[in-house]
């Protein structure tokens, strides 16, 4: 009888790939183990830099599939959806296929990295033609310009990503809210910062282990001495960042209503009568605390802002004078559509008028709108819980208040950078999010907070977060959560934020490094052509 014991199968290395892209998951929140994100790259990199152009794209699918999927597995948190009359069986079919897609979406774009980097081994050859496979220095300029190509190439595909109406689980968010010395840099140019410092090292990491079993010694030192000192100089020179004073002008106290209503009950009686009533509590009871201005989450009063005046909490504003930014929804003529309505955020002032609205920019697709509605639409039922075609603002609004320009969020749009910067450099001296997350467990409402703190960062702006069911919160611009709801409760807070005319590089250059990163690797390479042996 013969057996055989195979240590490695041909399946092992995108076992290992998808693993690590796991790994690279659980250092999200709420997990939260950002420490492994600097090395969580390193053995898909290490497959791709010995692998064919084909193999290099299945190992970045399964990355890509470890990563995002382990990252975004809440989105299932829609199932069930029976108390918008769908069926169970289909109300699960919509969910997975969800997760699918906003999962795949995020793999291709590792697959295609992965694609571009195999393809750096082309100056393997070069060296090889050269006869220069012994020289230190020759070694040493290939691997650091495959790092160099492989960090401009990731920015450039999240910088494209974040253009598409799906995106979320950047590099960038695996450092927040727990490693605020690096998310500092986020004020140079933006999420990008915190993407090349992580791929950098993972690159150095994983070149040095491919010298290392090549048996180049002196490479493998020279490399594995410049990740220490890249990951040691900018956590370093990140700490002096956030340990910068701050100074705080200009108070605003603000008062924020967590109302903690079910998705499952809101669009009924019961729900649209206990939100009235927890919100007028709530405003209530903030206005006794001599708050100047009380923010409410995405929603908060499920009704048409028309029919406002009809409630208990309207009459609450006409007798306190107490200006309230109220999540609601407004009905909005479109040529071409019968019922149209925007989700908004409304300032009314103490005379019950409205002062501004900020309508929401970026829809969730499917949950809010049907891309490419006249084919889709015909197939996919809405999931959006009014009976009507809801519509995105205006990309370029701004919303004055009677405490200044506000930079605002509505839900999805935490996690655009360029909604937050533009409103920034139209002159937003604070930031205020308003989100629902009902539908979902803790991951999310812990993910959307790492969001807006990076944004807080970015922008240089104090923050103030109401949710419907958590985690609602204060950041200062540091990123520091001074305050934070629990999950799943009725709370109400006051706090003082701070109003700021600064402008950071991201806001004024807005993401130059990852052009720069472009430029420079374009020189690089055509250096590595150019260089005598």
């Amino acid at each position: 009888m013969r057996s055989r014991f195979k240590l490695f199968s041909p399946k092992t290395p995108l076992v290992i790939a998808f693993l690590s892209g796991i790994v690279m998951g659980l250092t999200l929140a709420p997990v939260g183990l950002f420490p492994l994100a600097w090395t969580a790259l390193v053995p898909l990199w290490v497959l791709v830099a010995n692998a064919s152009t084909q193999k290099a794209i299945r190992y970045g699918l399964a990355w890509g599939f470890g990563y995002h999927g382990f990252a975004l597995f809440w989105v299932t948190g829609i199932h069930p959806m029976t108390w918008l009359g769908v069926p169970w069986a289909f109300s699960l079919a919509i969910a997975l296929f969800c997760w699918l897609f906003v999962t795949l979406w995020g793999a291709v774009l590792v697959a295609v990295w992965a694609a571009a980097i195999s393809k750096s081994r082309v100056f393997d050859a070069i060296a090889q033609l050269k006869k220069s496979q012994k020289t230190t220095h020759f070694q040493l300029s290939i691997s650091l310009f495959r790092i160099l190509w492989g960090v401009a190439l990731w920015c450039a595909l999240e910088a494209l990503w974040s253009a598409s109406p799906l995106w979320w689980t950047s590099l960038s968010l695996t450092q927040s809210p727990h490693n605020l010395a690096i998310l500092q840099f986020a004020q140079l140019s933006g999420y990008t910062t915190a993407i090349a410092a992580i791929v950098a090292v993972n690159g150095l990491v994983a070149e040095g282990l491919i010298a290392s079993i090549a048996m180049r010694v002196r490479v493998t030192r020279l490399l594995w001495s410049l990740t220490l000192i890249l990951w040691a100089g900018l956590h370093g020179m990140g700490l002096v960042l956030y340990n910068r004073p701050l100074v705080n002008e200009k108070p605003l106290q603000v008062g924020i209503i967590q109302g903690n209503i079910p998705n499952d009950i809101k669009l009924f009686a019961t729900g649209l009568q206990k939100s009235i009533q927890n919100y007028t509590e709530g405003y209530e009871r903030l206005v006794q605390q001599k708050v100047d201005v009380v923010l409410t989450p995405e929603g908060a009063i499920p009704l048409m802002l028309a029919s406002l005046p009809e409630t208990a909490l309207y009459q609450a504003l006409l007798q306190h004078k107490t200006p309230i930014w109220l999540g609601t929804y407004r009905k909005k003529a479109v040529e071409g559509k019968k019922s149209s309505y925007t989700n908004s955020l409304v300032t009314l002032t103490g005379k019950g008028q409205a002062f501004s609205q900020f309508d929401k920019v970026k829809l969730v697709p499917l949950g809010e709108y049907i891309p490419f509605e006249p084919i889709l639409g015909k197939i996919i039922d809405r999931l959006s819980p009014l009976e009507a075609h809801q519509i995105a603002g205006d990309p370029h609004q701004v919303f004055d208040t009677p405490f200044g320009r506000a930079i605002v969020g509505i839900c999805y749009e935490s996690t655009f950078a360029e909604h937050f910067r533009d409103q920034a450099a139209r002159g937003g001296e604070f930031m205020i999010t308003a989100s629902n997350n009902a539908h979902y467990n803790a991951a999310m409402p812990a993910q959307h907070h790492a969001q807006d703190v990076l944004r807080a960062i970015e922008t240089d702006r104090w923050a103030a977060r109401a949710t419907n069911t958590g985690y609602s919160g204060i950041v200062d611009p540091r990123g520091r959560t001074l305050w934070q709801s629990e999950i799943d409760t009725y709370e109400i807070h006051a706090a003082t934020i701070y109003r700021r005319e600064t402008q950071t590089l991201y806001v004024r250059w807005g993401n130059w490094l990852m052009w720069s990163l472009l430029g420079l690797s374009a020189i690089a390479g055509l250096g590595l052509f150019l260089l005598k042996p």
